[in-house]
């Protein structure tokens, strides 16, 4: 064989070498090694925006890398799952979703563009929020009593709004209903944010709120809170009675968790770095001063518990959905 037809086959042989060694290389480097991205259904400003987004910044100052928040609203968050369900399952696509668009979306709808146990798994959960039951500044009703006699005085009348129908927020005021036994008129709106100026301008006479999605209305004066409408008091808030002692339903609570996602597939050992650094940016002195000013709650549980909560989010959502008819297609 000539030097000069031995030098035509070791060139490529030479950069195929070259190339295979340049993909270990890239396959070797540890993770991660460029951008993430978590994908929410969240507006930006919301409450569970504004959590990621104070969360994801410290976990990106662990990891090395940046991670971008992407707002995908709409469609009751169908629209960012099926964008993260397409994603690789390399850790580098996220998806944040609360415990209703997990558990009751599959009550909701006939058909899903993705199926929330299959094509995902949990990373962990992020926080849990409490609601208050929220009027405006001059409405007559000085405690949950008032309301209730008011609702019980004229049946279907009194109004009650919501980011939308299947929402936190709708599924909780169906779960009131049931057991004050009394009947709300739904005023479903878009966007959380929507909620709490109608309700300030008497367009609407009451919703459930967090602190979050309606501080902003409450520090302008234009709402004000009855009671919280959990079991116990709520940190930071104690000055608001829950709404048994307000002189609603004993024990009534209604709260909603929220949790990072992650395409079905992804290494364990991946999920087990995000979680562990999810719960290292939750246990930060000053997250958890931030959250509690806005009445959240840290919740930083794994994968095996987020799985638990999951599962009794289905049955409760379930037997709501079901009892009440209601459906999304």
């Amino acid at each position: 064989m000539s030097a000069l037809l031995r030098a035509a086959i070791a060139a490529p042989v030479a950069a195929i070498m070259a190339l295979a060694m340049m993909s270990a290389a890239a396959i070797a480097q540890p993770y991660p090694n460029k951008p993430l991205k978590v994908v929410t259904p969240f507006p930006p400003g919301s409450g569970p925006d504004t959590v990621l987004r104070l969360v994801t910044d410290r976990m990106q100052r662990a990891l090395g890398q940046p991670i971008v928040v992407e707002n995908r609203v709409g469609a009751n968050g169908l629209i960012a799952a099926e964008q993260v369900k397409r994603a690789a399952p390399d850790g580098y696509t996220l998806l944040q979703f609360d415990d209703a668009m997990i558990a009751a979306n599959p009550y909701l709808y006939k058909k899903l563009p993705y199926d929330s146990t299959k094509d995902f798994e949990p990373v962990g959960t992020l926080f849990q929020t409490y609601f208050f039951v929220v009027v405006a500044t001059n409405s007559p009703w000085k405690s949950m009593s008032d309301l209730l006699a008011a609702a019980k005085a004229k049946p279907g009348k009194v109004t009650h709004g919501t980011w939308g129908i299947g929402s936190v927020g709708h599924l909780g005021m169906l779960q009131f209903e049931t057991v004050s036994a009394l009947e709300f008129t739904h005023v479903p709106f878009q966007r959380v944010v929507d909620v709490y100026p109608a309700v300030g301008s008497g367009d609407v006479d009451w919703a459930f709120g967090s602190i979050a999605s309606s501080g902003a209305m409450a520090r302008a004066g234009k709402v004000r809170y009855l009671a919280a409408a959990s079991s116990k008091r709520v940190a930071g808030f104690t000055d608001i009675p829950t709404i048994a002692e307000s002189g609603g339903p004993a024990n009534f609570d209604t709260r909603a968790w929220v949790a990072l996602l992650a395409p079905r597939g992804v290494p364990a050992d991946i999920v087990a770095r995000l979680g562990s650094e999810n719960a290292k940016a939750q246990a930060d002195p000053e997250v958890r001063e931030k959250l509690a000013a806005i009445g959240f709650e840290p919740l930083a549980v794994g994968p095996a518990e987020t799985v638990r909560l999951i599962e009794q989010a289905q049955k409760r959502f379930g037997d709501i959905i079901q009892r009440a008819k209601i459906s999304l297609d």
